[in-house]
């Protein structure tokens, strides 16, 4: 691909108001793409798009969005950002499953659909191998996200049309300012809390959000790009390293460190979180893309974050 491949046309994001689709949109906008982004409920945020509602589950008239679009992106999935109950986690599969056999259903509708699909997906289908770098060859791991990571995969590849060009990002922490799980951690590092978590050596996968912009408009754009990818930045760290960068993103001196107990009891208790998103992690690169010869606008932690936080006083 060369990096003035431009995408055009009408593109749809299912899922698309949350952190990712909005940063997309706005990104695809500036192109000159028409967005339809597909969701339960519209964004507050105005902006250059159209938004056309599902459940996520039942066929509707938002389907006609894709008849005629030149790519289909499904980002649809309910956050894993909350507290592990059975019903958090059978919703948390349900909604990327669903929705991803509806998207299929919708596709073999319309009289033209997308030629290509571009597929979210989760870099922790590899597990939490301890210090182990992992890329698109490595082997699967065992636990709640793998499992989902699988599911969503196959019902994906049983909903794509056989004619489809089809892209599959098995996206790591995408890092921005304004959402995702970075801004949370800022504001715990702003009170004094940002150290290190048990032992600090669990990996942490990141991807600057322009970055994740720049791989979903290469999706869209790039005929030669198919497959599963994973969606990660060049230089993964450990838990110490990043939180030390985001200190000294923020000019925080200070950050008090944090044992396992104590994550196991404060995450639930106080941010409504999984303590496993803290407590492990792991080293994810990507052989494929650097095969490619894709560059990163952000491949080290420091640049990412300096950007991120260049107008932090």
């Amino acid at each position: 691909m060369t990096e003035n491949s431009k995408p055009t046309g009408k593109i749809v994001i299912a899922g698309g108001t949350g952190f990712l689709g909005l940063n997309l949109a706005r990104h695809l906008a500036e192109f000159g793409c028409e967005v339809v982004i597909i969701s339960r409920n519209p964004t507050n945020e105005k902006g250059p798009w159209i938004h056309a509602q599902w459940d996520g589950r039942s066929l509707g008239d938002w389907a006609n969005h894709l008849d005629g679009a030149s790519a289909l992106v499904n980002l649809t999935g309910r956050t894993v950002d909350c507290i592990k109950t059975p019903a958090h986690c059978d919703e948390i599969l349900r909604s990327r499953v669903e929705a991803t056999q509806v998207l299929g259903k919708a596709v073999r509708k319309v009289k033209s659909p997308p030629p290509v699909w571009a597929q979210m997906s989760t870099a922790h289908r590899y597990g939490d191998p301890p210090e182990l770098v992992c890329d698109e060859y490595s082997a699967f791991g065992f636990g709640l996200a793998p499992i989902v990571g699988q599911a969503w995969e196959e019902a994906f590849e049983e909903a794509v049309l056989p004619e489809m060009r089809k892209v599959i990002l098995r996206t790591s922490f995408v890092l921005g300012r304004d959402g995702g799980a970075l801004p949370r951690l800022a504001k715990i590092t702003r009170w004094g809390l940002g150290g290190k978590v048990g032992s600090g050596k669990q990996g942490i996968s990141w991807l600057h959000e322009e970055d994740m912009n720049r791989l979903f408009t290469r999706a869209i754009s790039c005929n030669e790009m198919t497959g599963a990818y994973m969606t990660t930045a060049p230089n993964p760290v450990s838990n110490a390293e990043f939180m030390k960068e985001l200190r000294k993103a923020l000019k925080v001196p200070i950050g008090l460190p944090a044992t396992e107990f104590m994550v196991k009891i404060g995450a639930p208790l106080l941010m409504r979180t999984d303590p496993e998103l803290a407590t492990c992690g792991r080293y994810c690169v990507s052989s494929r893309l650097k095969e490619e010869g894709f560059e990163f606008l952000f491949p080290d932690l420091p640049s990412a974050m300096k950007d991120i936080y260049k107008t932090s006083k």
